[in-house]
């Protein structure tokens, strides 16, 4: 009834007249409908329990009756008000909140990855511990692009000109976007968001945005907010943002760093710290979980076909297991910190990772860690871009992995990993159906 309450205040204070019913799918997109603010508390929320089983393409596994257990019947939903915002770009006086979806019988649903998500923090409160995190995000801002066999180009500055060389940390180069970054960080703050830096990445008309440090579930919707917002600008710009983790060849890809640090909930004290400011045996144990159990979850940070791209020497993107101090080279970089603030930030997960499953699965693999007493390897010296390339090559591998190892099915839930790598299988055979520019350009005549 309490929020209930607060919904309904929410809508009486901002003038709502419409609400977008939200409910994140598994590639992390909005689903739902749309509500007259009237009727919104006035009748039960629900959805097709199937819209939690669809591919990116739209398209259903081939065992998704069987998993569901259903004749696709409808799931309950629950708004949540914390989520409640106000949607920037829409014509009326619009709210959007996220949902949680439940069974019939009121338990939170298997296949949501919200769900899955506020189960992992679950056992870190039975542990008497509350992790922090802080996303980092990666887009490229490119021209409209209608057709798909078309190469993706950067859009035009102020100057009239797109850019054509390396500007990372450019000042100017940032500004050449201002029109869209003002509006970015104008909608951002209607809508409540934590952004705090922006920078001006490697690639051409490639932006990061920082967002401050929190809560997991929160960020995650703060991020799962993040990204269809920043789409909604670039269109108002008349271009694409796009958060694929490779867009174009010859350009880096695109990232969704996730800083993680784990406070002790009775003190707020930093468990990766010892009382005199070494780092403590938690900190070592949940790397070590991140080394031993990176490579079964390797689909939830890097969850499309496309994700693979990514993963090449020499542009910012990890090709192993190693972590060091300060080293962007390895795909677990521990940063210069005062023992407060210790953390690991995970260079694994694209831009293109659900943001729910991309969070639950670093801090399910630092939970391992810690539960398991997994000792990590000595910390990397060098350049670790000159070690073998030790991860996964394509989303049919690494969905073979996810499979492998009992831990991480029981923290994720058997039924849902079976679902999960069912729907990307899907989307791996799909791929395998489209013959590319590459192979009429070098096989059509010369094989």
């Amino acid at each position: 009834m309490q929020s209930q309450m607060e919904i309904e205040n929410w809508l009486k204070e901002h003038k709502i007249t419409e609400v977008e019913c939200l409910v994140p799918d598994m590639t992390g997109n909005a689903r739902g409908k749309f509500i007259p603010a009237k009727k919104f508390l006035k009748e039960d929320s629900r959805l097709p329990e199937g819209i939690l089983a669809q591919t990116v393409t739209g398209e259903f596994s081939d065992n998704y009756w069987e998993l569901l257990g259903t004749i696709d019947g409808d799931m309950l939903l629950e708004p949540d008000p914390s989520t409640a915002r106000i949607v920037p770009w829409a014509n009326e006086t619009t709210g959007q909140i996220i949902h949680d979806c439940h069974t019939k019988d009121g338990k939170p649903h298997p296949f949501s990855t919200r769900a899955v998500l506020k189960h992992i923090l679950e056992l870190y409160r039975e542990e008497g511990l509350q992790p922090v995190i802080a996303p980092e995000m990666e887009f490229y801002l490119v021209e409209k692009n209608t057709n798909p066999d078309m190469v993706l180009k950067p859009p035009l500055g102020r100057s009239g000109r797109p850019e054509t060389a390396r500007q990372s940390y450019s000042i100017d180069a940032a500004n050449e976007f201002e029109p869209f970054v003002e509006d970015m960080y104008a909608y951002g703050e209607a809508m409540g968001l934590d952004i705090d830096t922006l920078i001006h990445e490697s690639g051409a008309a490639q932006l990061e945005v920082n967002f401050i440090h929190g809560d997991p579930l929160n960020l995650a919707d703060q991020v799962f907010t993040f990204k269809r917002m920043v789409r909604e600008v670039a269109l108002k710009h008349n271009i694409y943002a796009t958060f694929m983790a490779k867009p174009m060849a010859s350009e880096p890809g695109s990232a969704k760093h996730i800083h993680q640090s784990i406070l002790s909930a009775a003190d707020g004290r930093n468990i990766f710290s010892t009382a005199d400011g070494e780092y403590s045996q938690a900190f070592y144990h949940y790397l070590g979980g991140l080394q031993k159990y990176t490579p079964y979850v390797m689909s939830f940070f890097a969850p499309n076909v496309n994700s693979y791209r990514r993963f090449t020497r020499e542009v910012s993107a990890p090709i192993n297991l190693h972590w060091g101090f300060d080293n962007r080279t390895t795909g677990l970089r521990v940063p210069d910190a005062n023992p407060k603030n210790y953390r690991i930030e995970n260079r694994f997960p694209g831009a293109d990772v659900n943001p729910y499953l991309s969070i639950a699965a670093t801090l399910a693999c630092g939970y391992l860690g810690m539960k398991n007493k997994v000792e990590p390897s000595a910390a990397y010296q060098g350049n670790a871009y000159e070690e073998e390339l030790a991860l996964p090559r394509t989303l049919e591998e690494a969905l073979r992995g996810l499979r492998e190892d009992k831990d991480i099915a029981e923290l994720f839930g058997e039924k849902f990993i079976e679902l999960y790598t069912s729907i990307k299988l899907v989307e791996f055979e799909e791929f395998n159906h489209v013959i590319s520019s590459w192979e009429r350009e070098h096989l059509l005549l010369n094989v």
